[in-house]
């Protein structure tokens, strides 16, 4: 190969070296796309909204029944959903062991009391000492209320009526042994109407609940709808649900259809209104419990993941009680592909 050739394949060489370098400070960076999303502005306010639970009828006068001293059961004169009358006998203890209790303090007053005679004689003709004389007064007197005690313990062997209406349950049967204090009955004044819905809400919608609030009951044996207000409510949470419960009465107690333990429903209205956001369904994300997540955004170029305490949430909006403050936009549409810090580009609506 002579020179010449040499000198124009490197010139060759040369120029596309020259053609692929490229002027750096000529460069500028492309813009960072976000992706499209729709937002809507924050603005909280005060809101109320109808609370639905559920629960049992009963009357408020329910009463359990049981027997002061224990023992075997002797009878049982009804059975659930017995009328009974106040004062009538509804069941009876094996008295063979309390008669004998009974006996037993009888003949101990009998003896305190001759034996308190007897120092007493020998007290005034100066044999027996004052201090003797004052400790067989003594023991007449603890032998006389150990008598009544045992006398009372008998009227209580058998368990009346506390006042009109039916039985409700039967706890025990004939021949069973009882301690003291045991359910054995349990009656209602239902009867006499009184008629009342316990419900089981949770500690949110305890917290506004306040007595007096009106509401609506749905017993499961109609299609009627019975206005009532709220009488009562819980200070404690149940120790096994960890549940709160509510009674609502009706306000009309005359001609109602209900059973002790019917199933029913309650729309409670309450008064208290609370402070927050209401916003639309579909921002909402993982959800659980009280808790959510949702997208905001504060610059209208980046998205944020932020958590939320949530309230009441229907198929078109929900109702956040906190984590929204200080935020300016909410994220409605295009959440599904965000995650926190996303560039975003607002879309109008």
């Amino acid at each position: 190969m002579n020179n010449s050739s040499i000198s124009i394949l490197s010139l060759f060489l040369a120029f596309l070296v020259g053609c692929g370098k490229t002027d750096t400070s000529l460069q500028t960076p492309l813009p960072e796309k976000g992706i499209p999303v729709k937002v809507i502005s924050l603005n909280s306010g005060s809101f109320s909204s109808s609370i639905s639970a559920s629960g049992t009828f009963s009357t408020k006068d329910e009463t359990v029944l049981s027997f002061k001293v224990g023992g075997i059961i002797s009878k049982i004169n009804v059975q659930e959903g017995d009328v009974v009358k106040k004062g009538q006998i509804l069941a009876t203890l094996d008295l063979t062991e309390v008669q004998a209790g009974l006996t037993q303090s009888k003949l101990a007053y009998e003896k305190a009391l001759r034996d308190y005679e007897r120092v007493g004689r020998l007290y005034r003709d100066s044999v027996a000492t004052l201090e003797q004389y004052q400790n067989s007064k003594t023991a007449v007197d603890i032998a006389e209320q150990q008598l009544k005690t045992v006398e009372f313990n008998l009227s209580y062997a058998q368990i009346r009526a506390t006042q009109n209406g039916f039985v409700l349950r039967k706890f025990v049967n004939p021949g069973q042994q009882v301690t003291s204090g045991a359910p054995i009955l349990q009656i209602n004044g239902a009867n006499q109407g009184n008629w009342v819905l316990q419900a089981t809400v949770n500690d949110q919608n305890w917290s506004t609940i306040s007595i007096g609030d009106s509401a609506y009951l749905f017993p499961s044996n109609s299609n009627d709808t019975i206005p009532g207000k709220i009488i009562r409510k819980s200070q404690a949470a149940d120790p096994v649900t960890g549940a709160y419960w509510v009674e609502v009465s009706p306000t009309k107690q005359d001609q109602l259809k209900l059973a002790s333990g019917m199933f029913g429903k309650v729309i409670i209205m309450p008064s208290q209104k609370i402070d927050g956001w209401q916003i639309p369904y579909e921002s909402l994300l993982d959800a659980q419990g009280t808790v959510g997540f949702v997208f905001v955004t504060d610059d209208g170029k980046h998205a944020r993941k932020i958590q939320v305490g949530l309230g009441k949430i229907s198929s078109e909006s929900v109702q956040v009680l906190s984590g929204l403050e200080n935020h300016k936009n909410l994220i409605v549409s295009g959440s599904a592909y965000l995650t926190d810090g996303s560039p975003i580009q607002l879309v109008n609506p």
